[in-house]
This record gives structure tokens, sequence and C-alpha cells, in this order.
């Protein structure tokens, strides 16, 4: 009978002990996830993602803390299911947000190029515009000064033309008074030869 007793005290003690090994154990994979939700919470770059898959790992921790022995292993796969995919959608959500960034300072890059590319084209504007402004004033001038020259020539010309009717007209005028002095001249001759005809005549 005693050593009946003795057999079934180490049988509850054998129990006992795997019991709290198992618990031991559960404890410690709660412990270990829990951690590694702290850690994916507490991280700078990732602690502020994945909000919602979170709070379900914490949620499947919670369950398996609570897990009766006989569902502790599908407790246990369900919360490391959840808290890898808290992490894995932190990164995911993460890297999105590193793409996005990317992009947007692609599409600035891209921006200021084309504002790089606008503005030299104004300035070229400018330059081909001062450029036409300058060609239109050199032409105006020359214009100008090929007015002012076809203007002088003109008066040239017409002080010339004046010139030679004045000329004309003096030639005219000696010229008639040429031919006044020549009939004065035979005139006088014809004069003079008359008086010497009468005064032959008279002597006679």
């Amino acid at each position: 009978m005693k050593l009946t007793f003795r057999l079934s005290m180490l049988l509850v003690a054998v129990a006992a002990t795997g019991v709290a090994y198992a618990s031991s154990k559960d404890d410690m994979d709660v412990a270990r996830l829990n951690n590694s939700l702290s850690q994916l919470a507490s991280d700078p770059s990732l602690g502020m993602y994945a909000q919602a898959e979170q709070a379900r790992a914490h949620d499947a921790v919670n369950q398996l803390s609570q897990a009766r022995s006989r569902d502790h292993a599908h407790a246990l796969y369900i919360a490391e299911r959840r808290v890898d995919l808290a992490r894995a959608t932190a990164q995911l959500q993460d890297a999105q947000q590193q793409i996005a960034k990317l992009d947007r300072e692609h599409d600035q890059i891209q921006l200021d190029g084309s504002r790089r590319e606008t503005e030299m084209a104004r300035r070229e504007l400018e330059r081909q515009r001062l450029q036409y402004q300058a060609a239109q004033e050199e032409s105006a001038r020359q214009l100008a000064a090929g007015a002012e020259a076809a203007a002088q020539a003109q008066a040239q010309a017409d002080q010339a033309k004046k010139l030679a009717a004045a000329q004309a007209k003096v030639a005219n005028a000696a010229k008639k008074q040429a031919d006044l002095a020549a009939q004065a001249a035979r005139a006088m001759r014809q004069q003079m030869q008359g008086d010497s005809s009468t005064n032959k005549d008279q002597g006679k």
C-alpha cells in the first residue's frame, strides 16, 4: 500500500512538473511574441505602420496566453503568423512610402528641369526679341539716313536746276544783248555809210 501511494505521488509530481514546464514554455512564447511586437512598435521607421495588423497580433498573443493546453499549438501558430504579418505589412507600407517619396522627388526634379527649360526658353526669346528690335531700329536708322540723303540729293538737284535755269537766263540775256549790240553796230555803219554818200553828193 505504501508503494502504491508513493507511485501515485510520483505520478502527481511528474504531472505537475509537466504542467509547470508547459506553462513556462507558454509564458516564454507569449513573452517572445510580445517582445517582437514591442520592438516593431518602437521601431522609428516601421512602428507607425500596420496599426491594424499590430492590434490583431496583440489580440492573437493574448488569446495564446489564455489558450488551453490542447489549443496551445494552434493559438501559437496563429499568434506567430499575426506577428509576422504585422511586421511584413509595416515593411511593405514603409517601402511604399519610400517609393512614393522617390516618385515625388522624381516629379520635383522633372518639374525643376521643366522650369529651368522654360526659363532658358524665355531668356532666349527675350534675347531674340532684343536682337529683332535692334535690327528694326538699325533698319529704321538706315532708312532715315537714306531718306535724308535722298532729300539732300533732291535738294541739290533742285538747286542745280535753278542754277542751270539762271545760267540759261544769263546766257539768253547775253545773247540778246549781243544781238542788240550787233544790230546797233549795223545800224551805225549803215548810218555812217549814208552820211558819207550824202557828203559826196553835196561836193559835186
